[in-house]
């Protein structure tokens, strides 16, 4: 018995020094930064998940900022820095991108145990990334844009035929956000149509939910791969079920079969990846992570995005008319507004811009550093960071900044208006990047700004939105999600003012 109870007192006492054997690390170098957990790191709601992550990052950005350039924070038992500088943030995305050339996660997933998380580009490093990236890159050009205009519009129109049916009660808004992006995505990639709007449990949205579901069991094992890299590897684990994994996969060879055995010509991302597959030769397993790459970018990101815009234009009634009315002159064609016409609305751009700043849809960046560099703690102090120390780039602070914003929390799209530069005085300061910057910059950004703007311009041209007593005032932040999302939802009414 006593010699079960040392064995085991000698277990965790290993297990301890090993957890905490680099808290030293940021002292040593003269770095002040929050005082780290074992286990849990600098930010322990990241997993435990009992508040908002990014109210921990918040705290600590408000903390040190205008003292420090940026201070040492861990993850987990792992050094990283927690910028504090926009200047430093736009040079580690832009300017010394070579330094910071991959992302955080990159190093932790297993292609042979997710061989669809393993082959999209936001998870590969060096060459391979550039290579992957080169590969779809020509799938977001402008006329593919508008080529894939028209499956948007229709799915548009779905989705009014929904709201009137759901006329006499409230809707929640990201549920309803994600049945749009849903159907849409669907219908680029597998020509499939999704039935978000028709079927209470569609297949396709279920199973886009299952795949981007963190759990808490998601965050162990992320937490273990990186702690223990090596067995991770040896162990295979993955991050997507087999079950989705093969959902996926028979989903993209069953669309391929129906379009290779059908005359009719369809050009949307799908007609992209058969051509690449006939040019390149790649194989069936990455045409599918390409799929899910681009269902992951466009399903999540784009519905937190028009669920948080329909939030503000139905709390900011004044803004919502002065909004309707841009959309209102701008000129249709047989009742339908054209893709370039769309693009050059000044006030809806404005408005997205401004949800994007104040509600972007993920809080934080974190970038892995791959080249050694020299950084200012201070203008008297320069840190030495080392390969394979990740620097966490907090949006959510950076861009809620009243340094970087006026007012910053007040829903103002005014800020980003045309006669002032629109986003560009904030770019070039770098306190304004919801799809990051640089060369590593949200490969889909144009496909989602078009999304979002589509299915915003449907529901304010049909739909009076006003805010519903369900939805929590003020609005909280649900600490269960990695993404932004609203705490018991956000409820909304949408009242029909066709004429």
């Amino acid at each position: 018995m006593f010699l079960t109870v040392s064995l085991v007192l000698v277990a965790l006492g290993t297990l301890y020094v090993y957890l905490v054997w680099h808290f030293n690390y940021w002292k040593d170098r003269n770095v002040p930064g929050p005082k780290p957990m074992p286990l849990l790191g600098s930010f322990p709601s990241f997993v435990l998940r009992h508040r908002p992550f990014l109210e921990e990052m918040d705290e600590t950005y408000r903390k040190y900022k205008g003292t420090y350039n940026f201070v040492g924070v861990f993850g987990n038992r792992s050094p990283r820095i927690f910028v504090l500088s926009s200047a430093l943030a736009k040079n580690i995305l832009s300017k010394d991108f070579k330094h910071f050339h991959d992302n955080e996660f990159s190093e932790t997933i297993n292609k042979e145990a997710d061989p669809l998380f393993g082959r999209n580009p936001f998870m590969l490093n060096g060459e391979e990334w550039k290579q992957k990236r080169a590969e779809i890159t020509p799938a977001f050009t402008t006329s593919r844009m508008k080529a894939l205009y028209s499956f948007v519009e229709d799915v548009g129109s779905r989705m009014t035929d929904y709201l009137k049916q759901q006329a006499s009660k409230p809707v929640e808004a990201k549920e309803l956000a994600a049945k749009f992006t849903t159907d849409v995505v669907s219908s680029c990639i597998f020509a499939a149509d999704a039935q978000s709007f028709t079927s209470d449990k569609p297949e396709i949205q279920e199973m886009g939910r299952k795949l981007l579901d963190f759990s808490f069991f998601s965050f162990v094992c992320m937490i273990f791969m990186e702690m223990f890299p090596k067995i991770a590897k040896k162990l295979k684990i993955g991050f997507i079920s087999k079950s989705i994994e093969k959902f996926f996969c028979n989903l993209m060879s069953e669309a391929i079969t129906h379009r290779e055995a059908s005359v009719v010509k369809r050009i949307d991302y799908l007609d992209y990846l058969i051509n690449l597959r006939k040019k390149k030769e790649i194989a069936e397993i990455d045409m599918a992570a390409h799929g899910v790459t681009f269902f992951i970018d466009g399903f999540e990101t784009s519905s937190v995005a028009i669920s948080f815009a329909l939030y503000e234009l139905a709390r900011n009634p004044a803004i919502q008319k002065r909004l309707r009315e841009e959309l209102q002159r701008a000129p249709v064609d047989n009742g339908l507004i054209s893709y370039d016409i769309l693009q050059e609305l000044p006030y809806l751009d404005q408005v997205l811009s401004e949800v994007l700043r104040l509600w972007p849809p993920a809080a934080f960046l974190s970038k892995r550093c791959t080249e050694a560099i020299e950084l200012e703690v201070t203008s008297t102090q320069k840190v030495l960071v080392e390969k394979g120390v990740c620097a966490y780039i907090p949006l959510w602070s950076i861009h809620r900044d009243p340094d970087n914003f006026d007012d910053p929390l007040a829903f103002n799209p005014d800020r980003f208006s045309t006669a002032t530069g629109g986003t560009n005085p904030y770019r070039e300061k770098g306190c304004f990047f919801p799809f990051g910057d640089g060369p590593r910059q949200c490969l889909g950004m144009r496909f989602a700004r078009m999304q979002v703007k589509r299915g915003i311009y449907e529901i304010i041209m049909n739909f009076e939105v006003t805010m519903d007593s369900k939805t929590k005032d003020p609005l909280l932040i649900d600490p269960k999600q990695l993404l932004t999302g609203a705490l018991g939802g956000i409820w909304l009414n949408f009242n029909p003012i066709w004429k």
